[in-house]
């Protein structure tokens, strides 16, 4: 006899457990093996009241195997498959084992969230096997276009409609529509910044990485906060994205189609910037996947955490290893970075002069390697706010955000049309050989750049971001080539922008 399916989590990716049931003669006694962790262990107890609800009481010794047996489980995923296999050895429901079921018991037999809902049903999908499910997964699970899907409310209406008693409807398909939200800071409050606000908007339109530099208080956490409100819907592939790393993590389901934008604090560790531990968890740059990671006083991170950024960063993926075995999550993130340009915050600041030494200045700006800093796109400088700008009251202080982010949709929309056969959303996601044999330029374009990068300590690498940056700036205005100015303004921002020129020491 077959076993009943459940699943068990490996990254982003669901994984079939067969759970199969032996009841013999004998004193009670109910042993799990497989590999599970405690809270698998633990739900003997979970299952064992919650059958009794349904009148099944469970007698003799009981072994309950999770193969294959060299995956580990973990959680309470497969408290439900391990209920309707007792049920069935019991002789009390018929269940072919074609279903796939996932879900926590609570004691009275109510199902409780789980987490990994949505791998859950991309798996079903791809097994054509219909998925069972908590009633508070349904929403997240009705997004997976093709599953079919029952959402339960408690282990007697499972049982009931398995019996073909009382059948429970069908999860339909549900579409999720972008949303307007209330933009916790508008473009419009955030008074001169006028350099600042068009670096955002172009990160924003080609997801380029970005670092502002300026002393305290002149609005650098602000202006990234601001960010959130003039990014671009999530696209039906980026969506699922997103909610297969959020399911994964076991964050609730956010309706609408808003990118992430998560923020870590400068103590975190590499295991929770990058994602790992015992149970390979993805971290904050997985977690602001299509989205924004913003770290503030980004040179104060540890040196650890910073290269591990690296190869993410680059690839848009993430590979954590352990002696388990390696996971690999998406980590397509847009990175805002925020500091300041010395240890004493004033460095170049025209009304505060910068008390630090040359040798501490030197030991401040060394923390940031060269690799990191090239693979940020936009440098900019954020001064402070002049006596005059400060105490000015009332009137717009530039555009709203919903005028920008118009801009920034209509860009990204070209970039999806363009790209869409080599199968990229945005210019920054662009490889090298893409981009050098696929990207329009004026005629004039070339000596241009061939002049001005003299002086210019570019890699490979950096002169491509211009390219990618240069080409974002030209479908802000619409254009279908890349023009001179285009490329100046992508220049401007080049490492050492936001450092009055001199840049950081590599």
């Amino acid at each position: 006899m077959n076993g009943i399916r459940g699943v068990a989590l490996r990254g982003t990716q669901a994984m079939a457990v067969e759970v199969e049931v032996e009841i013999t003669g004998g004193l009670f006694s109910i042993t799990v093996v497989g590999l599970p962790d405690t809270a698998v262990k633990e739900a003997r107890e979970r299952v064992r009241a919650a059958l009794r609800g349904t009148g099944i009481t469970l007698k003799g010794r009981i072994a309950i195997n999770l193969a294959p047996a060299d995956l580990p489980k973990e959680g309470a995923l497969l408290d439900l498959p391990m209920a309707v296999g007792l049920a069935r050895a019991a002789g009390r429901v018929e269940c072919d084992g074609h279903a796939t079921f996932m879900g926590e018991l609570a004691l009275d037999g109510r199902l409780r969230w789980v987490r990994g809902a949505v791998p859950a049903a991309v798996l079903a999908r791809e097994l054509k096997a219909p998925l069972y499910v908590p009633k508070d997964n349904e929403m997240e699970v009705s997004l997976v276009d093709g599953v079919e899907a029952y959402a339960v409310d408690t282990l007697v209406d499972l049982i009931a409609h398995l019996k073909g008693e009382k059948p429970i409807p069908r999860v339909e398909h549900g579409i999720c529509e972008a949303r307007d939200f209330a933009v916790e800071t508008d473009f419009a409050d955030i008074k001169g910044q006028f350099a600042a606000k068009r670096a955002l908007e172009i990160a924003a339109a080609g997801h380029h990485n970005l670092l502002m530099s300026g002393s305290p208080g002149s609005g650098k956490t602000l202006l990234a906060r601001a960010l959130k409100g003039i990014l671009p819907p999530l696209s039906d592939e980026e969506m699922m994205e997103v909610l297969l790393v959020r399911s994964t993590a076991g964050l609730p389901f956010e309706p609408g189609r808003v990118r992430p934008f998560r923020s870590a604090h400068h103590t975190a560790s590499s295991v929770a910037i990058c994602g790992g531990g015992a149970s390979m968890r993805p971290g904050e740059v997985s977690l602001a996947d299509r989205g924004v990671l913003f770290l503030d006083e980004f040179p104060e991170f540890s040196r650890d955490v910073l290269e591990s950024l690296r190869q993410p960063l680059e690839d848009g993926t993430i590979t954590v290893s352990r002696a388990i075995g390696s996971v690999t999550y998406p980590a397509r993130v847009l990175l805002v970075t925020a500091c300041n340009p010395c240890p004493c915050g004033y460095s170049g600041d025209p009304a505060e002069p910068c008390r630090c030494s040359q040798g501490a200045l030197e030991r401040y700006r060394r923390k940031l390697s060269g690799p990191i800093l090239d693979r940020i796109d936009l440098h900019v400088a954020v001064p402070r706010l002049s006596p005059e700008e400060l105490v000015s009251l009332g009137g717009a202080c530039g555009e709203a955000s919903s005028d920008v982010r118009a801009r920034v949709e209509a860009a990204r929309k070209l970039q999806q049309e363009r790209w869409k056969d080599m199968g990229y959303h945005c210019n920054a996601e662009l490889p090298e050989k893409i981009l050098r044999r696929h990207i329009k330029m004026e005629s004039d374009v070339r000596p241009f750049l061939a002049e001005t990068v003299k002086g210019l300590r570019l890699s490979g690498r950096g002169f491509s971001r211009i390219l990618r940056v240069a080409r974002t700036v030209a479908d802000l205005e619409g254009a279908a080539s890349i023009g001179v100015h285009h490329v100046a303004e992508s220049l401007s921002y080049r490492e050492g922008a936001a450092f009055g020129g001199s840049g950081w020491a590599h």
